[in-house]
């Protein structure tokens, strides 16, 4: 195999694990109320700034190994991200649930203008950043060539597949996991049956949120900088990656968000990289005209 094609492949399958984080909240949003949350990736982007504010206070406290200082911000970034999830719940999307389907979305969008100007207002709009925390490549002779991984990268692929293993095993084996799947399929059965189906919605914005608060950290932790509008691209990207995969399907948001992460890779290797994220609009155009329900989801059928 090209030792170049290889290199794309990897750097793809890293920035694929994170659309499909990302993407795992805009399905399981979607799959619950059947609408989409466009402030989801101003949620990523303050997780950016979670994570150097986590780093801050940790160092702060006399903490510098990296299992310490790694942990611990994600843990307080997940967790402050899955009160932003709860809050953009509470107060874009209850309040218009039983109104008409562009409210809600028109909310959203308000909201995730707000949560940039906000941002930009209290951290500035320069761009920021963090120092490398996880140094170290691996490097492989292939061919002619060599690949090098970085310890980074290998550690945002085992970071993204356990948070992709703990949430299907929540969804598929648990209680809280049966209780989500019931109100998705019929929210007024599940209602009569005695599911405070308000708390179930509000707890999936928070798993959503979680999930973006990890890919946050992670792509911090790779690229090292970020700033306000970063939430922007990247949330359409992920949104992609759900369509791609079949909106309302969890293994379809991580398969998408792959794939999504691989093509983009090897276009920007192959062709030109200034045209990757118009690579990515015109696959996701693509997928909407001829497969619509995406590799992964199951066609819509209209009850009469």
């Amino acid at each position: 195999m090209d030792a170049f094609f290889l290199q794309q492949l990897i750097n793809g399958l890293t920035l694929g694990a994170v659309y499909g984080l990302i993407a795992i909240g805009y399905t399981m949003v979607y799959g619950i109320i059947g609408m989409i949350n466009f402030a989801h990736g101003e949620v990523y982007m303050i997780s950016a700034y979670l994570c150097a504010i986590g780093l801050g206070l940790l160092s702060w406290f006399g903490l510098h190994s990296f299992p310490l200082l790694i942990f611990g911000t994600l843990i307080f970034t997940i967790v402050v991200t899955g009160v932003y999830g709860w809050t953009i719940e509470r107060i874009a999307y209850r309040p218009l649930r039983n109104s008409t389907r562009l409210a809600p979305l028109i909310s959203a969008i308000g909201m995730s203008l707000i949560l940039q100007n906000y941002v930009q207002i209290a951290q500035g709009p320069n761009q920021q950043g963090i120092p490398t925390l996880l140094t170290g490549v691996l490097r492989l002779d292939v061919g002619d060539g060599i690949v090098q991984i970085t310890w980074t990268k290998i550690f945002i692929l085992l970071a993204a597949l356990v948070g992709m293993l703990l949430l299907t095993w929540i969804i598929q084996f648990t209680r809280l996991g049966r209780i989500c799947r019931a109100t998705q399929q019929d929210r007024r059965m599940a209602s009569i049956l005695g599911i405070n189906t308000d708390r179930v919605i509000s707890l999936v914005f928070v798993m959503g949120a979680a999930m973006a608060g990890l890919a946050g950290v992670l792509v911090t932790m790779n690229y090292g900088t970020f700033d306000f509008y970063i939430g922007f691209i990247i949330g359409i990207k992920a949104f992609t990656a759900a369509v791609l995969g079949g909106i309302g399907s969890l293994p379809g948001a991580m398969l998408g968000g792959l794939l999504l992460g691989v093509a983009e890779a090897q276009f920007a290797g192959l062709v030109n990289s200034d045209y990757k994220d118009v690579f990515s609009f015109a696959l996701l155009v693509a997928i909407l005209i001829f497969r619509p329900q995406g590799l992964l989801g199951r066609p819509v059928v209209a009850k009469v």
